[in-house]
């Protein structure tokens, strides 16, 4: 029910502070992804992250001061709107003057780069960073279904075409199944593609453990989550190996060339719909 919560004021005010560095940040974030932010700068601890859902599964019901449902992500998942478009087929016509030229990315880069990572819910933060770079991404939610695997290396085999070395740059957790998950995928993938490829782990590695002072899984300890970086860590390790191998130069030149075939093609519509 809106506004029947009422916190102590000791947890107000960390709803308060929270609620500050969801908003902080240009996309959704998750109820993890906010916890580490509460052990890496308020100290919090491991055993504090059962009340810490459960205080913000509070406000987020309750619309408390400024929380609501959708303040969070959620980790997995999403719905699929579907049967939109158009009120009338003037309308439509009228959408040809937004049609924006989209050229192929890949042309002028060395090497055709894809980036995979190991959560759905890490969609969001790569999706920021990468945007300008127009890379594939691919989350995995875990280990990968047959099905997906599948499409995958059919996918890199249509790479090919391209007559370039293809690198896959992989991000993940630092436990068991963060470094169980790529292995497996990897084994059926290059099983069914006849084009080869290599996949580079780029974090979470041992090394970042000492180099980032990451903080160990709440919930397993000796282990290591990807929301365990902090947004300038996370944000280095993405672009700094997507650059190694990427280069947003050529992306640039490209989105040159659709601007001004884009403007060429709306003054031959508008000349059209003149009649």
């Amino acid at each position: 029910m809106v506004g029947s919560y009422k916190p102590s004021r000791r947890v107000a005010g960390i709803l308060g502070w929270c609620l500050s560095r969801v908003q902080a940040v240009p996309y959704r974030v998750t109820a993890r992804w906010l916890f580490y932010r509460l052990v890496q700068e308020r100290g919090f601890q491991k055993k504090q992250y059962k009340t810490f859902l459960k205080w913000t599964s509070h406000a987020r019901k309750r619309f408390y001061s400024g929380w609501a449902p959708g303040t969070l992500a959620d980790d997995t998942r999403k719905a699929h709107i579907r049967g939109h478009g158009y009120e009338n087929a003037e309308d439509w016509m009228e959408s040809f003057k937004r049609e924006q030229c989209e050229l192929d990315k890949h042309v002028g880069q060395e090497q055709i780069v894809e980036i995979w990572f190991e959560a759905e819910a890490m969609y969001s933060q790569f999706n920021y960073y990468t945007s300008p770079y127009h890379v594939t991404l691919r989350p995995f939610k875990g280990d990968a279904s047959i099905d997906y695997k599948w499409r995958i290396a059919k996918d890199l085999e249509a790479l090919a075409r391209y007559q370039k070395p293809i690198i896959v740059l992989y991000f993940g957790d630092l436990d068991p199944k963060g470094l169980e998950i790529p292995n497996n995928a990897l084994k059926d993938i290059q099983a069914w593609c006849s084009t080869r490829f290599q996949l580079i782990r780029c974090g979470i590695n041992k090394e970042h453990i000492q180099e980032c002072g990451l903080v160990e899984n709440p919930e397993k300890p000796g282990t290591y989550q990807w929301e365990a970086l902090s947004e300038a860590q996370a944000q280095q390790l993405i672009l700094g190996n997507l650059d190694k191998h990427w280069s947003l130069g050529a992306v640039k030149r490209v989105e040159e060339e659709e601007e001004q075939a884009t403007q060429y093609w709306v003054r031959l519509v508008e000349n059209a719909l003149r009649g």
